[in-house]
């Protein structure tokens, strides 16, 4: 099985139905499966082949979407390219990705060419430029729209994909300074797509508003299992509060998908008492848990249902849905948001397990805490010629997502801290040690630290305490500003201390603990 189905579908039944609204341009599926035939022949045009890479840099719009399947009909590997990232870390993600070619929105134009700058990269050849003009680099380039045109009526490729090919590449920050990235077959997004459409109950009765970043699995999925049942896409290019309500009214948006800080905007938003979304059927959100207070918030405010699903960019993402079972649904209200408040229960296709260090399962009492592992059609075959890391997070077929959780008698999951120091900021994923080696290459910053606190607006920030070399006169702005020059800004420090020294643990090891627990001990927990 794989993604061209869902579009050959699509185009079939939904022919004459409003596929893509993109601000003023809006495509039927017929429209949109030509448009994704002529991409995919102009890549084919360009030489590249099946199982090569291609990049792409670009806000949310239907250039992404198309891409998504001109790329997964032909067997190419889309690398969606984070572009929240220092052009150092995207040029390091194009080298290891072997890539072939990049698409390249006008906005990240400079990003792209700082990125270059870095050097050339053997083999990565051609750029296709969304936008007016052209970029100045040695890469040979065409227009985007101008590929769309000069292949007009091509047809979708009729060549064999098998569900282990490889669909996509995701990188995500490595724990020792080095990237990884997470493989995702034809098989894994296909088999996800169709086990999140009965969880979400999709159907081309509705609108899903690409909210969440393109690049990031929060929303990406939607792209295949909406398309599979017809459904209308619409877009909104960054997250701005104010337009993304006046997208959802405008629009009649039934679902989407955000972090949680994106729905806190939304909340405190002060249009948002006098808007009206009767369209709007449910909000979800992932990338850190949400109070049971936002929760009923977000119920109230809107008008309609709200759950939180979970999952990593390593299972193509979804793992559990909070999605109440029939049988609860006359449950009283408070209790029914302590459900909807949980990390939820597993989705199809997924066979999950808490485990207590000795492997095997915790007892269903709310209490026991154990290490969330996982297996099922979905779960990544590993890490990109990282064989060392796959090997470690993959063990006897099980995927070990170093989470930590109790499950409740009906089998609810959730999460209560994290076996591993990554820091979870507006639903982008820092990993304390890359930035620890960053600091540590600074000449006055002698040891360090560095964790996630609370924080009401990014679920959590990162925070750095740090002895500094005798002598220095080094600051806390000095510090923020150094991390922002070798890394993207959201892995940087929003507050830095300095000590005399950092605590140790008997065997002479930094206890991060230590540090770290003040700040969480009216939390709970520690996950915001």
């Amino acid at each position: 099985m794989d993604l061209a189905l869902s579009l050959r579908r699509a185009v079939s039944l939904y022919g004459h139905h409003e596929a893509i609204c993109d601000q003023d341009i809006r495509y039927t599926y017929r429209q949109f499966g030509e448009r994704v035939a002529a991409l995919s022949k102009g890549l084919s045009k360009l030489g590249v082949k099946k199982g090569e890479t291609v990049a792409i840099v670009c806000p949310n719009t239907h250039h992404y979407m198309e891409a998504y399947y001109a790329c997964a009909v032909a067997g190419i590997v889309l690398n969606p390219l984070n572009f929240r990232l220092a052009a150092k870390e995207i040029s390091t993600i194009l080298a290891d990705s072997s890539a072939k070619a990049i698409i390249v929105h006008h906005d990240f134009a400079e990003l792209f060419k700082s990125a270059m700058a870095y050097g050339d990269i053997a083999g990565f050849d051609h750029l296709i430029y969304i936008g007016e003009g052209s970029l100045d680099t040695k890469l040979k380039q065409q227009a985007y729209e101008a590929v769309i045109k000069g292949n007009d009526g091509a047809e979708l490729p009729d060549i064999a994909i098998n569900g282990s090919d490889l669909a996509q590449l995701y990188y995500t920050s490595g724990t020792t300074g080095r990237a990884k990235g997470v493989m995702l077959t034809q098989e894994n997004v296909t088999s996800h797509a169709l086990a999140s459409i009965p969880e979400f109950e999709l159907s081309d009765a509705d609108t899903w508003a690409h909210i969440g970043p393109l690049f990031h699995l929060v929303d990406a999925w939607a792209v295949f299992a909406g398309t599979w049942v017809g459904a209308r896409h619409v877009f909104a290019p960054y997250f701005r509060a104010q337009e993304v309500l006046d997208l959802f009214e405008k629009e009649k948006v039934t679902k989407t998908a955000l972090v949680p800080t994106m729905l806190n905007a939304l909340l405190n938003d002060p249009s948002v008492k006098d808007r009206s979304f009767p369209a709007l059927e449910v909000i979800t959100t992932a990338g850190s848990p949400v109070a049971p207070e936002i929760v009923k918030r977000t119920c109230e405010t809107f008008g309609c249902q709200y759950w939180q699903f979970y999952g990593m960019t390593e299972c193509s993402p979804l793992l559990t849905i909070s999605k109440p079972k029939s049988s609860m649904k006359a449950w009283p209200a408070e209790k029914l948001l302590k459900v909807t408040s949980r990390t939820g229960r597993t989705v199809i296709g997924v066979e999950l397990k808490v485990v207590k260090d000795d492997g095997s399962e915790v007892t269903r009492d709310d209490k026991e805490v154990g290490e969330i592992v996982v297996r099922g059609p979905s779960i990544t075959p590993g890490y990109w010629q990282q064989p060392e890391a796959t090997s470690a997070t993959i063990v006897d077929g099980w995927l070990h997502t170093g989470d930590l959780a109790v499950v409740d008698s009906e089998g609810y999951v959730n999460i209560v801290d994290r076996k591993k120091d990554m820091i979870i900021t507006g639903g982008e994923n820092v990993f304390s040690t890359e930035v620890e080696y960053c600091l540590y290459e600074h000449p006055d910053i002698v040891e360090c630290a560095v964790f996630g606190i609370p924080d009401k607006d990014w679920g959590e920030k990162v925070k750095a305490v740090i002895v500094k070399r005798e002598g220095s006169s080094i600051a806390e702005a000095d510090v923020i500003a150094y991390v922002r020059t070798k890394l993207a800004a959201y892995k940087a420090p929003r507050s830095v201390d300095f000590l005399d020294a950092l605590p140790k643990t008997g065997s002479g090891k930094i206890y991060k603990k230590g540090l770290r627990d003040p700040y969480w001990e009216k939390q709970g927990k520690h996950i915001n």
